[in-house]
């Protein structure tokens, strides 16, 4: 999951992964909370945080409204063709994004880092950002998951943001049928991951 630039901020009223806050100007809008509040905030103080925000950064606050959803989808999903990722789910939000994407020899944050420039570029080329705007903030958050009831789970909740919002629900023409990686059909029984359930009672076929 990462956000769109500006969002989530490392002082967010809801907490963030965040420890220290490079900005002066936006520490001034509220103290750092490592992790998630136990308490969450009231959507209007959420609002009124990042329109104090807004003033603050060097690029426009921008989201996606509910009509550029499948321009972000797109440009994401030219950028998982181009770098040959599979992709069992993805939600495209108004200030973020998720997916599920299955195991490859990039690292996470490799496949962060390449899906979000390839992604912006096609974005700026067809003109929904400026070539100056970095349309993400950098990096993201990434669970690695290595079960099929773990990965079934995380579909079904990337597949109901939308709806947690009272948004359309979503599908993709890249996203693939989950295929019960990595327990799928004609997997090794000896691989890394497979020895790993067995050791830990988890294993099935």
């Amino acid at each position: 999951m990462w956000t769109l630039y500006g969002w989530w901020l490392p002082n967010d009223p809801r907490g963030s992964t965040s420890r220290t806050i490079r900005n002066d100007l936006i520490a001034e809008l509220g103290d750092l909370h490592h992790g998630r509040k136990r308490i969450q905030p009231a959507s209007r103080d959420i609002r009124k945080f990042y329109e104090q925000a807004a003033g603050q950064l060097k690029h426009p606050l921008l989201s996606f409204d509910p009509s550029a959803f499948p321009l972000g989808a797109n440009s994401i999903g030219a950028a998982l063709k181009e770098l040959g990722l599979t992709c069992y789910a993805c939600a495209v939000m108004p200030d973020h994004v998720h997916l599920v994407i299955r195991k490859h020899r990039l690292l996470a944050e490799e496949m962060i880092e390449k899906i979000q420039l390839l992604a912006r570029q096609r974005l700026v080329a067809e003109g929904v950002r400026e070539a100056d705007h970095p349309t993400w903030t950098r990096g993201g958050w990434k669970v690695f998951l290595d079960h099929p009831d773990e990965v079934g789970r995380t579909i079904r909740y990337v597949d109901r943001n939308p709806l947690a919002m009272r948004l359309p629900a979503q599908s993709w023409g890249f996203m693939q049928q989950y295929d019960d990686w990595p327990l799928h059909a004609g997997h090794s029984p000896n691989s890394p991951y497979a020895r790993a359930l067995r050791a830990a009672g988890r294993y099935r076929r």
